[in-house]
């Protein structure tokens, strides 16, 4: 089957299939190695990685495919000023750019013998260990393969994962993609030397390395022979006259796993962190909440707990203690002496207020 070279499409497709085309139609930004599409900028962000990049979808659609290659205007070069009188020589097929004249050859004159020391190649990058497929996991037919410039689909166990034949043999790239910036740089991979100058043609180089395809990759092996390990979190807090918000700072939380349990008077934590790692405390809180008006949410680097107090109360610290605190005046926000982490701004309660206005 003919597969569509509209970019950001790149699907196979037969005469009158009724699935739509997303594509982008403009090109490919590759800017200190953030990676963005120059018609969606500003809908789809830069990405760092190129998978993250491949995976950006298309912002405009159509209602059929095409195999005709579409012609984009190639980008304009930007001239640099580096001084009057700028030229350009050709050393070895390589332009060098000098504000200095030509220097003028004169043929009858002797050549001096010069020294030439040879450029030390940069060593090759050394690729990191391939990740296996999981031949237990179960594959759903028409996945991807997720090997750089494979493309092929998953058709069933015995066609694409057992056997030599054409389909379980998967040609790709073992090292990522380099780009340049520029409208004269070439752009290829790090594990071979083919280089082009348009991202189209760039799509169609072919990998350089055979082997088995990539549908589910194994799970990393666990440390210490999967013994789980407890670890500390950081916790901090700050209060209104209504709530309590407290910060566990804890990367990457497994939202199935975990769990955050709220009492009247009890805060329990049990959250599953990468590399068999696990934060488990209970804090006994200083004051009654309503854990029915109270609520908690994952983000990439902590969890966030809203505490609804059950009573206008200052909280003079998060967990209760039968240390004698002494008699002190506790303020809201970030005027406070405790439990004023993250405030916005500085807020009293209604004791505090008459006596800031005395």
């Amino acid at each position: 089957m003919p597969r569509c070279t509209r970019s950001g499409c790149n699907k196979e497709y037969s005469a009158g299939s009724p699935d739509e085309c997303r594509y982008h139609p403009g090109a490919p930004v590759f800017h200190e190695g953030l990676k963005s599409w120059s018609c969606c900028s500003g809908v789809n962000k830069p990405v760092l990685d190129f998978e993250s990049f491949m995976a950006l979808p298309g912002c405009e659609v159509e209602t059929t495919h095409t195999d005709v290659k579409s012609v984009k205007e190639p980008a304009k070069a930007t001239s640099v000023s580096q001084g009057p009188n700028l030229t350009m020589n050709s050393v070895d097929g390589k332009e060098v750019y000098s504000s200095a004249p030509p220097a003028s050859v004169n043929p009858s004159a002797p050549v001096a013998a010069t020294s030439t020391v040879a450029p030390v190649a940069p060593a090759a990058p050394t690729p990191a260990p391939l990740a296996e497929d999981d031949l237990d996991a179960p594959v759903e037919p028409g996945t991807k393969c997720k090997r750089q410039a494979c493309g092929k689909t998953y058709i069933s166990d015995a066609l694409s994962r057992h056997g030599d034949g054409e389909e379980a043999v998967c040609v790709f790239h073992p090292l990522p993609p380099l780009f340049h910036e520029g409208s004269k740089a070439r752009d290829g991979y790090l594990c071979c030397k083919r280089k082009v100058l348009e991202f189209d043609e760039f799509l169609k180089i072919e990998g350089c390395t055979k082997g088995r395809h990539l549908f589910v990759p194994k799970s990393k092996v666990c440390r210490s022979s999967c013994l789980e390990e407890l670890v500390n979190c950081r916790i901090d807090h700050y209060q209104t006259p209504t709530a309590v918000h407290v910060s566990i700072f804890a990367k990457k939380v497994d939202k199935e796993k975990s769990k955050v349990v709220l009492d009247e008077s009890v805060l329990s934590l049990e959250l599953y962190l990468p590399d068999s790692k696990r934060f488990s405390k209970s804090l006994n809180l200083f004051g009654p909440i309503n854990p029915a008006a109270s609520s908690w949410q994952f983000f990439g680097t902590k969890v966030e707990v809203v505490l609804a107090k059950k009573d206008g109360r200052s909280w003079n610290v998060l967990e209760k203690t039968t240390k004698d605190l002494g008699a002190y005046n506790l303020t809201f926000g970030v005027g406070g002496r405790t439990g004023t982490v993250g405030a916005k701004e500085v807020v009293l309660d209604e004791g505090n207020q008459n006596r800031s206005s005395v």
